[in-house]
């Protein structure tokens, strides 16, 4: 009989969490440690005025169903909910706001010359996006930079009002800073193909499954967190909160597990050269083990690492075992602060600007937020929650912080942030409000990571990752290497869980036999984009 293998995940946030329950279905002994008081990450619920309110993440992407699935398999089926059909709009540099276009692609206007394309940027505007369609045409989709390539081919116009709001919103980056492949993926493709942006738009949005591009979850989005909690304790796994790690050792290194004393003389168990002890019946099990040190001075073994740790954090424990990780830097991301404001207001009952409002940079002389969502307008769960006993109650969602810019609320204390959300809710939705109308109000910071979108930074995960599953018997995962977003993250999470389940088949072979090119102690290494399970 052999032994199950033990694995330490290192982060309880979403790819943490995803990662540790693959392991703990496939049979391994799981623990996941995780700094702070509550699990979840990004994907953070709070009641505010006695409203459930997602403080960070309220939706999932539905490309790639990998996030359905997930929350199919949790049993969450039945809370799957979509956003009310209403739309966004946008607030222009003149403080007109309008519609945001409907048939487009990150603000990318499949029809230049349409009637909400022209509401947004005239007509003059839109008789020069128009000139993509008859421009010479793109034969070769290789475009890099979708700043560059939005303007080039439609104009000032359509990059500042209609496509910089979007990434804003989105991405928390400008569209020069972003990568077309990552940012709009199909985009080179179906450039080559039509031979015009406008054009190129027009395929993907044709190519698109019906239906809303994102859903949420009835009663929000940190259902899925307690569902992913509770499946985990029904599997045997241990969840350790406030548990900082302070360092990951090796118990014995590859090299030296030939020397370990793992299985005592006499018992039927020989050991080979490579350090793998093989039992009475033939099969090898693989000796070597880590150390995961925790801050309270509790020390963890395992046969196998996750890192799901936020980047920083990831990079400092990683460091000791690569000099290429050593190398390398945190990258500089902007913090993003979301403030809720719980109102009573009878002027947003008709959902004045659907469901809320991106913002074009040059209205920040009078709007300092680079986006309002109208969360009641949006979630008709919500809506109903809100509002039980409260007709006219509403919950608006202010974004602050992008990319390469400092955080307007940096350095605020809670009265003056409140009194700016205001400020800027009344401007963005087209109504009067003052604090006499505000009955909840809370602030959240997220500590940012760069865009997966931002132009370079595809490459710098793909470097760091293969570092680290070069150190061997460890992986990592996390929004910094997949991208934001749950549909990157999920993904990206069950693929590193799955090369480890693939080391621990390995690790379990028959006596004698080769191990196909996958980690053994004192051997190659598996190929790092190997995701056999």
């Amino acid at each position: 009989m052999t032994t199950p293998r033990s694995v330490v995940v290192i982060g309880g946030g979403i790819a943490g969490l995803v990662a540790a329950r693959d392991c703990a279905t496939a049979g391994m002994h799981v623990t996941v440690v995780e700094r702070t008081d509550a699990p979840g990450g990004a994907v953070a619920t709070q009641t505010v005025a006695g409203i459930r309110v997602d403080t960070g993440a309220e939706s999932y992407a539905t490309r790639g169903g990998t996030v359905r699935k997930l929350v199919d398999g949790l049993g969450l089926a039945d809370s799957v909910v979509r956003p009310v059909p209403a739309g966004a709009w946008v607030r222009l540099a003149d403080g007109r706001s309008v519609p945001l276009p409907k048939a487009g692609l990150l603000g990318i206007p499949s029809s230049p010359l349409a009637d909400d394309v022209r509401r947004v940027i005239g007509w003059r505007g839109a008789l020069r996006a128009y000139l993509d369609r008859i421009r010479p045409v793109l034969t070769i989709g290789t475009e890099r930079n979708l700043g560059d390539l939005v303007r080039r081919r439609m104009g000032a116009a359509v990059l500042e009002s209609l496509v910089a709001p979007v990434t804003r919103g989105v991405y928390s980056a400008d569209p020069s800073d972003l990568d077309v492949t990552r940012a709009a993926p199909g985009l080179n493709r179906a450039l080559t193909a039509a031979g015009s942006l406008s054009g190129a738009v027009a395929i993907l949005r044709s190519n698109a499954p019906a239906g809303s591009a994102v859903e949420g979850l009835r009663g929000g989005m940190s259902t899925l967190v307690t569902a992913l909690t509770a499946d985990l304790t029904d599997r045997g796994a241990t969840l350790l909160l406030g548990a900082g790690v302070s360092a990951v050792s090796r118990i014995a290194d590859p090299e030296e597990a030939a020397d370990t004393d793992a299985v005592a003389p006499g018992d039927g168990a020989t050991t080979d050269p490579s350090g793998a002890v093989a039992d009475a019946t033939g099969v090898e099990e693989i000796t070597t083990r880590w150390e995961v040190a925790l801050e309270n001075g509790t020390v963890l073994e395992a046969d196998y690492v996750i890192v799901a740790a936020p980047e920083a954090e990831a990079l400092r424990l990683l460091a000791p075992f690569s000099a290429e990780i050593a190398a390398e830097s945190p990258v500089d991301a902007p913090a993003i602060e979301l403030v809720t404001l719980v109102l009573d207001a009878p002027a947003l009952d008709a959902a004045p600007r659907g469901s809320g409002v991106l913002v074009a940079e040059s209205s920040g002389s009078t709007v300092t937020a680079k986006a309002l969502t109208h969360s009641t307008a949006k979630w008709q769960w919500l809506h109903d929650e809100a509002s039980t006993g409260h007709p006219h109650r509403h919950v608006v969602r202010l974004s602050y912080g992008r990319h390469g810019a400092a955080n307007p609320t940096t350095g605020l204390d809670d009265t003056a942030v409140r009194a700016l959300a205001v400020r800027d809710a009344a401007a963005l939705l087209g109504v009067p409000l003052d604090d006499s109308a505000v009955v909840g109000f809370a602030r959240t910071v997220w500590n940012g990571t760069l865009p997966g979108a931002a132009i370079g930074q595809r490459e710098r995960a793909e470097a760091l990752r293969a570092a680290a599953l070069r150190i061997g018997d460890l992986d990592v995962t996390g929004a910094w290497l997949a991208g934001t977003g749950l549909a990157s993250v999920v993904p990206d999470a069950l693929a590193a869980s799955r090369r480890v389940r693939h080391l621990v088949a390995a690790s379990y072979r028959p006596s004698g036999t080769t191990d196909g090119g996958h980690t053994r102690p004192g051997g190659d290494k598996a190929s790092p984009d190997n995701t056999a399970s």
